[in-house]
């Protein structure tokens, strides 16, 4: 008996040993109010970019490696094709009327967030012309995150 109860002992302080010296994985804490100020900067860029017709500026908010899904197109691959899809559609823009971007809800984990937003285009005036929403999801590279895979949609009907 006394032969079982110190190999019980035995077991147990070894067991407490190894879970003592086993490292506990703890995940960083994320600044959320941080990641969400530093991308709604991100959409507000977008569409600054948009309102001055910069391409360029429109297109830094893509990865070269992004994927854009669109309403009513196929997916644009590459920042190059999604930089060429948004000149087309400035060219073509005579309105003068601009998107307004909000964050809705934010998601993060690690280096990766996912954003669900709205989208608001107005007129010159002021006026609310459409709306809808899209999701976007992001990595963090290079210490900033920066846009992987979006996705558009609009809450007016097709006609």
């Amino acid at each position: 008996m006394r032969k079982l109860i110190r190999i019980i002992g035995v077991f147990a302080l070894a067991t407490s040993v190894f879970a003592a010296c086993s490292p506990v994985e703890e995940k960083a804490a994320l600044d959320m109010d941080q990641i969400t100020a530093e991308i709604q900067a991100m959409e507000d860029a977008y569409a600054a970019g948009e309102k001055a017709k910069d391409a360029d500026a429109v297109a830094a908010y893509y990865s070269d490696d992004a994927i854009s899904y669109s309403r009513n197109t196929e997916p644009r691959s590459g920042r190059a094709a999604i930089r060429a899809n948004i000149a087309d559609g400035i060219a073509k823009d005579t309105t003068g009327n601009y998107n307004v971007y909000k964050i809705v809800d934010l998601w993060a984990e690690g280096d990766s967030a996912v954003e669900i937003g709205s989208w608001t285009e107005f007129n010159p005036d002021g006026e609310e012309v459409e709306h809808g929403n899209y999701m976007s999801f992001f990595q963090k590279r290079d210490g900033k995150y920066i846009c992987v895979r979006d996705m558009s949609t609009t809450t007016k009907p097709a006609k």
